[in-house]
């Protein structure tokens, strides 16, 4: 894969992955702000914007600018995560410039109408609500909160009910001036376009951008020594859990052996916990565990849904295999099933225009650079047994477990005790 980059003057990048046989191109324009980087007032800020750029620029109502991809066969959206939020966009390699077009206005000319702002705090909260309705995302807040209490990653990235009531117009166009900033800001683009090209079209967005200073975020400590357990009481016919472990940060040696252990512990229908908990015991249909990073700390987390009466012995179950990863290796044939796993799936997806201008946007937000996929490929080859049975003894620690339960149950006697013997 051929990437390219180029940096304007004032800080914004444009990153290209060449990729001439593809139909498709993928364009999306990241900004290196997310949920973490609002105060608790304006919780729910940088989502509240995404929605906003959607609702009418000087040139565009909202349906001219739906109508304005989708009338060329292409499709256009957008997410808000802890540290980015990008908005992007996919159609035939020959509108091109129909694509950028659309996402510069949305991104510069969004008028952030009054009566738009009104309507759309409306629509927040309802999703808002349709949230807190599904027991498998709540329990995820839950977790967040229960994990970096009193910290923006604890928080919601939606916002609650409250400070979405607090946020006006004044507020949103404020933390947007303050933040999205050219230096935070790139253009990625994936497909069937020349680099040249990339950079000829937006050059109007980086003479609009000011340079700025790249915004800071509050870092996470925790002085947590235990356990620790939230039961949010709720009338449902599964219980819903999910465990968390505060791990290291993107930029540690670790994550490499930490995504080979995550592999082997939840990741597909092949991991421990899928084969003993689902396959062994029938508890469960759903069991799964995922690994994030973020800038300065990281969470695996594993989730499950399953009769409140197997609580307990799903627990059991679950800190038995913990266990294990920490008392014992994995098998050289188990490593080089994990690995050709990982390497197996990231080659799938980076077939895509759509993966590839995300591995474009997330690496040059994350690291600054683009690692190519061959190097991370090359860092999960050199992982040993014994550096993946470190990594579970640096993270299985009680001190750095969390729980969250949604359930009809208020209370489970002895789990906190359950949990602290993680790594014994």
């Amino acid at each position: 894969m051929r990437y390219q980059l180029h940096r304007f003057g004032n800080g914004l990048t444009v990153a290209t992955a060449s990729m001439p046989h593809m139909a498709s191109i993928s364009v999306g324009l990241w900004i290196g702000v997310g949920g973490r980087f609002e105060p608790v007032q304006l919780n729910g800020a940088s989502h509240f914007i995404e929605h906003m750029l959607f609702k009418g620029t000087n040139r565009r109502t909202p349906r001219q600018i739906s109508q304005a991809v989708e009338g060329i066969g292409g499709y256009l959206n957008a997410f808000t995560g802890e540290e980015n939020t990008c908005f992007y966009a996919k159609a035939s390699s020959d509108k091109f410039e129909q694509l950028t077009d659309v996402l510069m206005d949305m991104f510069l000319h969004s008028r952030f109408d009054p009566g738009e702002v009104d309507k759309e705090r409306e629509v927040i909260k309802e999703e808002l609500a349709m949230y807190l309705d599904q027991p498998q995302h709540l329990v995820q807040d839950v977790l967040n909160e229960t994990m970096w209490p009193h910290h923006p990653l604890g928080r919601s990235l939606t916002g609650s009910v409250r400070s979405l009531n607090r946020l006006a117009r004044k507020h949103l166009l404020q933390f947007r001036r303050q933040n999205y900033v050219a230096p935070v800001i790139v253009v990625a683009a994936a497909g069937n376009v020349p680099h040249a090209r990339v950079v000829r079209a937006i050059k109007h967005l980086a003479r609009e951008l000011a340079p700025g200073k790249r915004p800071a975020f509050l870092h996470a400590d925790s002085d947590q020594r235990e356990p620790r357990v939230r039961f949010v009481p709720k009338q449902t016919s599964q219980l819903q859990l999910a465990l968390g472990l505060r791990v290291c940060s993107r930029h540690e040696e670790r994550r490499f052996a930490l995504r080979l252990l995550n592999t082997l512990l939840g990741e597909n229908a092949s991991s421990r916990l899928f084969q003993v908990l689902r396959e062994e015991h029938g508890l469960t249909y759903s069991i799964h565990s995922s690994v994030s990073h973020f800038d300065d700390v990281g969470c695996l987390t594993i989730s499950a849904g399953l009769d409140s009466s197997e609580l307990s012995k799903t627990l059991k179950l679950i800190i038995r295999e913990l266990r294990r990863c920490v008392q014992t290796p994995p098998t050289l044939k188990e490593l080089r099933q994990a690995r050709d796993y990982l390497i197996g799936q990231m080659d799938l997806a980076l077939e895509s225009t759509d993966n590839q201008m995300m591995w474009l946007g997330e690496q040059l937000l994350g690291y600054g650079k683009v690692i190519p996929a061959e190097e991370i490929k090359r860092r999960v080859y050199e992982v040993t047994p014994a550096q993946v049975r470190q990594a579970a003894r640096d993270f299985i620690r009680p001190e750095r477990l969390s729980a969250a339960i949604v359930s009809p149950l208020e209370s489970a006697p002895g789990i906190e005790k359950l949990l602290g013997r993680v790594n014994c």
